[in-house]
């Protein structure tokens, strides 16, 4: 990795500050339990408001002095805004502070770097770090701007500073190039199941709301899953059988979260791939949490923003036993399934869960015992061939009779070809 990880247990100095009256103040709550997942230790939090950020110091002259007297009190390693700040911003405030100053896109990002597991997850994080970490390199290297002079000293023409860009722009060339083989096998992966014609669902929802225990409790699966943001990363497949419908492939997926850095929406394009391909999306939410309908919008803004809007959901709303409710599903004005209430922990409503998917996919999909007559051997070869049948069993006259499953499109061409 180009970045080292920190051994965790800085002391942090929280910021968050109410931007045009409190209009876009984000989560306090979520903000103390991203810098405990980066693993660091909040201890102390200075909240204020601003109609407009200064160009400056994002904050005011007197909210500095505040902030600069308690990272004194506490001996603060780390200062963390909850917003967006630009690379000046940082620099001026790390040199005002004399102390490290990150905002809430590196926040996401160190995290990033300590779940990814896989090779794959691993250069998807290193590529959204070098991005990130462009606009900041002259941090570091403000006494090595010049070009090198002098007798012996004459080098190429690059300051440092031109060398670390140039060095870094070859990197990220090299891991853009590797996720594309990521990207290429992956399409090939999901022609093999096209041509198979198995469904792919795949699961989507804010950080934390349950994903990747109902993904285990599910599919009886081991992915890592816990009480903590981002847990996923890596997406996983495994495949489950659906009553009436057959083989499924389902897809635990990274989270999503409020202010997305679009650095991360640009590495994980190979990750978010298994949701732009998805039959059916899961949209997992957190019904026990107190904001869960301005989380539900911001999954919903994210998957707009890469093109999965489109995609047919079932809304899962996960955690039932924290609220003592029962399993339960509801159904659209047609009459399909569009939302089932579940425990992914305990598998409660698991079972509606299976039959909701299955009616909303069962619509793609012919399923029907036929029976065929002895000279209908061309049909029922094709049958074999484009791997619809489920059972078969040979009747008195000759004929045989076959489970069938196949999608709608092949069986509509079918009947065309062979004209029954």
């Amino acid at each position: 990795m180009f970045f080292d990880l920190h051994d965790g247990g800085e002391r942090t100095v929280l910021v968050q500050i109410a931007i045009d009256g409190g209009r876009h103040e984000p989560d306090l709550g979520e903000f103390i339990e991203l810098v405990r997942s980066a693993g660091g230790d909040p201890t102390s939090i200075i909240r204020g408001s601003r109609r407009v950020p200064m160009a400056k110091y994002f904050i005011g002259q007197g909210k500095l002095d505040e902030i600069k007297e308690e990272v004194d009190r506490v001996e603060a390693d780390l200062v963390v805004f909850n917003h967006v700040l630009s690379p000046s911003q940082e620099r001026n405030l790390e040199a005002y502070l004399c102390c490290r100053v990150i905002a809430r896109t590196g926040l996401i990002l160190d995290i990033f770097a300590q779940r990814a597991r896989t090779h794959e997850g691993k250069l998807q994080v290193e590529l959204a770090q070098l991005k990130h970490i462009s606009t900041r390199l002259i941090r570091g290297w403000t006494h090595l701007e010049r070009q090198k002079g002098g007798i012996g000293l004459r080098g190429p023409g690059e300051t440092q500073l031109e060398t670390d860009r140039r060095l870094l722009r070859e990197r990220v060339s090299t891991i853009e190039s590797r996720l594309d083989k990521v990207r290429q096998q992956r399409a090939q992966n999901r022609r093999a199941r096209q041509r198979a014609e198995v469904p792919l669902v795949s699961l989507v929802g804010y950080t934390n709301a349950g994903k990747s225990t109902l993904f285990n409790t599910w599919s009886e699966s081991i992915v890592y899953a816990a009480d903590q943001l981002f847990a996923t990363l890596d997406p996983t497949l495994a495949r489950v059988e659906i009553d009436g419908l057959g083989e499924v492939v389902i897809a635990d997926t990274v989270g999503f979260i409020a202010d997305l850095p679009h650095t991360l929406v640009q590495a994980f394009r190979a990750t978010l791939e298994e949701t732009l391909n998805a039959s059916l999306l899961i949209h997992v939410i957190d019904v026990a949490a107190d904001d869960r309908e301005f989380l539900k919008s911001e999954v919903e803004s994210v998957l707009e923003e890469i093109g999965a809007g489109d995609i047919p959901q079932l809304l899962v709303y996960n955690k039932i036993d924290l609220l003592e409710r029962e399993p339960r599903m509801t159904r659209d004005s047609d009459g399909r399934p569009d939302t089932v209430s579940v425990s992914a922990k305990s598998g409660a409503g698991l079972e509606l869960l299976r039959m909701a998917i299955g009616e909303r996919l069962a619509g793609n999909f012919f399923n029907a015992c036929i029976e065929l007559t002895p000279s209908q051997g061309k049909l029922r070869a094709a049958l074999y061939e484009l791997g619809a049948v489920k059972s078969e069993e040979w009747l008195e006259a000759g004929g045989s009779a076959l489970n069938v499953h196949l999608p709608e499109a092949d069986w509509t061409r079918l009947k065309t070809r062979y004209s029954f």
